[in-house]
């Protein structure tokens, strides 16, 4: 319900007013129309600034009276009484006026989205890829203040943090970084280069310390230098990467060659490559280091009794320059009655060996980890045998059948690669290491190869065989 107001003889002459100085403001902006200017079409158009609200007189009962919009260029009063609230006002741009946005959201006020996210990205909390600005510089000079060894100590302390953790390769990476810092500094004084100076953390560059590249700064540099190449070899060997691991220890044993670690860390690893002269080797210079080191004397013994069966068995052993990885195969010698002893009654011994049987004519292949030398082909394919890709051809006219060419031990023949480069078919029930040990064959990287062929077409395949490797041998 509307309630109306009595408006009072002195409001009704200032709107009289108010509408003759409308009237003439009109007359004279049509009368001036060539010398019109933005401003004055603004407020022709009720879009420039208004004036001054008028304040309504009081209406009987003590409310006061709200003033009629009379024309564009006046202001209508506040009203003081119940009703919708007013619209927000225009400024002199025709902006609408409204509260001020924060701070933050104000710097990105008039921004498009490329330009916002170009600012976030030079944040160094927000940014997605580097950028040389001051925030970044100074980030990074973080990571590296103070001298090369105290970085280096620190990327090393560090790693063994995550090495107790199994963080291998982390560990490895940390590692890396301080191996990285030392090795630069034995390079420069190598070059007759000046150390460089130490940035504080204000910026400022600190004077040199006095005989930087003294003796014994140099000494204490090689003693953390040995540490990290110890330790590497160590994240090396977790990680079954047995070359790299006997490159670190080489590297820590000729800056300190009684370093027992590193000679222990080395006999595993060439253990692992099958090569016991190398491990007994490195035993035997950890102990001539540390001849109470319990841990190289056991490593030492098994070294050598692996060595003297192979030997006593007339097994062939090679290594190559790329070694598979066998992850925890290997050959392995089990004794019932291992006493840790070098003397020992080698008939009552065991080997192992690792052992792929290879299908030459599909490109399959299956793995036996643990191949003891007292069994034969046929103990492991007849567990093997038919594999699951061996169907029967599309044209078999027995429909009965649910295996293809390799449907048992008596439908294949076995062969296996000479040290000359040829073929030798080997008995299904011969021991293996009969064979090994008879038929003129090597165990190349800890691995023994068996090449299973369907036995309808096994002359076929050693002739081809037999072609290829004539063909290699007059190329080369």
């Amino acid at each position: 319900m509307v309630r109306l107001q009595e408006i009072s003889d002195e409001v009704a002459d200032k709107l009289k007013l108010a509408e003759v100085s409308s009237k003439k403001i009109e007359r004279d902006e049509e009368a001036n129309t060539a010398t019109t200017t933005p401003e004055t079409e603004k407020i022709k158009k009720g879009q420039g600034p208004k004036p001054t609200e008028e304040t309504g007189a009081a209406a009987p009962g003590g409310k006061s009276a709200a003033a009629p919009k009379p024309a564009p260029s006046a202001a209508s009063a506040t009203p003081s009484g119940p009703g919708p609230a007013p619209a927000p006002t225009e400024d002199a741009a025709g902006a609408k006026a409204g509260p001020e946005l924060p701070p933050v959201l104000g710097l990105a006020a008039g921004k498009t989205v490329d330009e916002i996210l170009a600012d976030l990205n030079k944040s160094p909390l927000f940014m997605t890829e580097l950028e040389e600005n001051d925030d970044v510089a100074a980030l990074q000079a973080l990571a590296y203040e103070g001298t090369p060894l105290e970085n280096a100590t620190d990327f090393k302390e560090r790693g063994n943090e995550c090495f107790r953790e199994r963080k291998w390769t982390d560990a490895r990476t940390f590692y890396d970084k301080g191996i990285s810092l030392l090795v630069g500094e034995d390079r420069r004084r190598a070059r007759g280069e000046p150390p460089k100076p130490v940035e504080k953390e204000t910026g400022e560059t600190a004077p040199a310390q006095p005989e930087p590249d003294s003796p014994a700064d140099v000494a204490q540099q090689h003693t953390v230098l040995e540490q990290l190449y110890a330790n590497r070899a160590a994240c090396q060997l977790a990680l079954r990467n047995y070359r790299a691991c006997t490159l670190d220890c080489g590297a820590a044993l000729r800056l300190r060659p009684a370093n027992t670690k590193a000679w222990f860390r080395s006999a595993q690893a060439l253990l692992a490559l099958d090569k016991t002269d190398e491990a007994s080797a490195a035993c035997a210079g950890g102990l001539a280091a540390d001849p109470e080191d319990e841990r190289h004397a056991r490593a030492a013994r098994k070294a050598q009794r692996l060595r003297a069966v192979l030997r006593a068995r007339r097994i062939r052993t090679r290594s190559t320059e790329q070694t598979p990885d066998l992850e925890d195969a290997a050959v392995r010698l089990d004794h019932p009655e291992d006493d840790g002893a070098v003397d020992f009654d080698a008939s009552k011994s065991v080997l192992t060996f690792p052992t792929v049987l290879l299908y030459p004519l599909t490109l399959q292949s299956d793995f036996v980890k643990a191949f003891a030398e007292t069994e034969c082909l046929n103990d492991h394919l007849a567990y093997i045998l038919p594999p699951p890709w061996d169907t029967p051809s599309p044209g078999s006219a027995d429909k009965t059948k649910t295996a293809g060419e390799y449907s048992n031990a008596a439908a294949v023949d076995c062969y296996m690669e000479t040290a000359a480069g040829g073929l030798v078919k080997v008995g299904k029930k011969m021991a293996l290491g009969t064979i090994l040990g008879q038929a003129n064959v090597e165990v190349v990287d800890d691995i023994v190869r068996v090449f299973v062929v369907p036995r309808g077409k096994a002359d076929a395949w050693v002739r081809e065989f037999k072609s290829k490797r004539a063909a290699e041998r007059g190329g080369a």
